[in-house]
């Protein structure tokens, strides 16, 4: 069965930024990665690289940072009081996961201050073309519970 839009993909992973060593691999937490196809919870360039691809496929995809995490902005800097990371002690180039309004963000640590601290909210891999090893473990209709909820229920997916 091929990869398409709407299909539940479990697939292993390792990430490395261009020409340097892996990042993460889903294969140091074990299970692999489940994704309700077509439905933006990869990010595009991957996405794109995957389609058609059925079960037993290994690959290696090339992302450029505007089909990845997108380029890096200038000025994306906010200034948050320091309460706001309870008691874990801060530095700069520190990389954390900030609760916003619109759920977890990554962010990097630019300054600590006394009562304040500056945030850079581009994502830690914004302006960075990405190598990806895959290797597609599962490609399975999704059940009808899993579409009109848009993500994947069970192993290497979301419980409710």
């Amino acid at each position: 069965m091929k990869i398409e839009k709407d299909r539940v993909v479990s697939f292993h992973y390792s990430v490395a930024e261009a020409g340097k060593e892996a990042l993460e691999s889903s294969k140091d937490a074990g299970e692999p990665m489940a994704v309700l196809f077509g439905r933006g919870q990869i990010i595009p360039g991957l996405e794109k690289a995957m389609e058609g691809h059925e079960a037993g496929d290994s690959f290696k995809a090339a992302v450029t940072a505007a089909e990845a995490y997108g380029e890096r902005r200038d000025g994306l800097t906010q200034r948050i009081p320091k309460k706001h990371f309870g008691a874990q002690r801060l530095h700069p180039g520190m990389q954390i996961v900030l609760n916003t309004n619109h759920g977890p963000r990554a962010v990097v640590i630019e300054k600590v201050g006394m009562s304040v601290v500056d945030v850079d909210l581009n994502h830690p891999m914004a302006g960075k073309d990405l190598e990806f090893d895959i290797e597609i473990v599962d490609v399975r209709e999704a059940s009808a519970e899993e579409l009109a909820h848009g993500h994947v229920h069970g192993a290497g997916g979301h419980h409710h």
